[in-house]
């Protein structure tokens, strides 16, 4: 892994290859699908405490679901996210690594080598992500939030209204493409970048604590007589970052998946500050931490899947030799 400027792993040196590099995209997409797989039940959970009615807390959703829509309903709109968030992932570490990879030559004299990750660097590339990331991510995330929330009872205690959708009921929604169809005819395009905003806010400071932590604690971990992480070095330090990402983007995750699972049966935030305003007015304080246990364990294994796929993924395709012990 240190013959390669990837997201971790020490500058080495490296065959002369151009700034741009396509297998940064593919084993992104190979790392994105690890990362649903392991970490979709959990992020049903999430969703469902943030968005939700009627769960006390994280075990008590679980038993929730599980009681009424079987092990199934954990899974409920994988397949999209599955299909598409790869996809995404694949963008976001191939305009990650790309970025830092040309900022980093662009002020080393030796093209020959790969210079050491800055900060300044490591800073940029991740804002850049983080805001391209919206742009593909905030479609997909609001689709897999619908059908994830579509037979929740909603609550709208300022108008009166009793809940018009209860478990058992049929769905909103057939599938991901009808989910897509139904809110371009409702909502028209925009519609699918609802909760944009709040996403932004939420991804460029999240991509910061992402990726840095990442590539700081693969260099930590990993010894200076290695030319690279171990995998366990890379699962750690994936997971450590994932953790530390997804707790503390917890409050404006919160905002987010309020403001994209409205809309299924009726709008009743006006933007970011109106849900913040009304979250906070309804419930309090607490409500923008609903879900931070929940984001922070599920955090852990997604990253870490996430960055062994990648890093994985990324030494087959380049032909390297397998990722050293330490």
């Amino acid at each position: 892994m240190g013959t390669n400027p990837a997201p971790g792993g020490r500058g080495a040196a490296a065959p002369a290859m151009g700034s741009f590099q396509l297998e940064d995209f593919a084993a992104g997409w190979i790392g994105g699908a690890a990362s649903v797989i392991v970490g979709y039940p959990l992020d049903m959970v999430k969703t469902r405490l943030q968005a939700g009615v009627g769960y006390g807390n994280t075990f008590s959703c679980i038993r929730t679901v599980y009681r009424k829509e079987s092990v199934f309903g954990f899974f409920k709109g994988m397949s999209f996210p599955l299909a598409s968030i790869a996809v995404y992932n694949s963008v976001v570490f191939g305009v990650f690594s790309n970025t830092q990879r040309f900022l980093s030559r662009h002020q080393c004299r030796e093209p020959e080598t790969d210079p050491p990750h800055t900060l300044p660097d490591l800073l940029l590339a991740s804002m850049v992500a983080g805001v391209v990331s919206v742009g593909l991510g905030a479609p997909v995330d609001l689709v897999k939030i619908r059908l994830q929330m579509q037979t929740q009872p909603f609550r709208e205690a300022d108008l009166g209204l009793k809940p018009r959708a209860t478990l058992g009921e049929r769905p909103a929604y057939q599938g991901p493409v009808h989910c897509i169809a139904t809110i371009v005819r409702t909502e028209g395009l925009a519609g699918l970048y609802r909760g944009a905003s709040a996403m932004l806010l939420r991804d460029v400071p999240g991509y910061c604590l992402y990726f840095i932590p990442y590539v700081l604690l693969s260099d930590w971990i990993t010894p200076e007589t290695c030319a690279g992480p171990s995998p366990c070095a890379v699962w750690l330090a994936g997971g450590m970052a994932g953790a530390i990402s997804w707790g503390t983007a917890t409050p404006m995750d919160v905002v987010k998946s309020r403001l994209q699972a409205d809309g299924v049966y009726l709008n009743k935030y006006k933007g970011v500050l109106d849900c913040i305003s009304k979250s906070y007015q309804n419930d309090g304080l607490k409500v923008f931490f609903r879900g931070i246990t929940v984001n922070t364990v599920r955090g852990f294994p997604m990253s870490a899947a996430m960055f062994l796929g990648y890093e994985l993924s990324l030494q087959a395709i380049r032909g390297n030799q397998a990722v050293t012990s330490p």
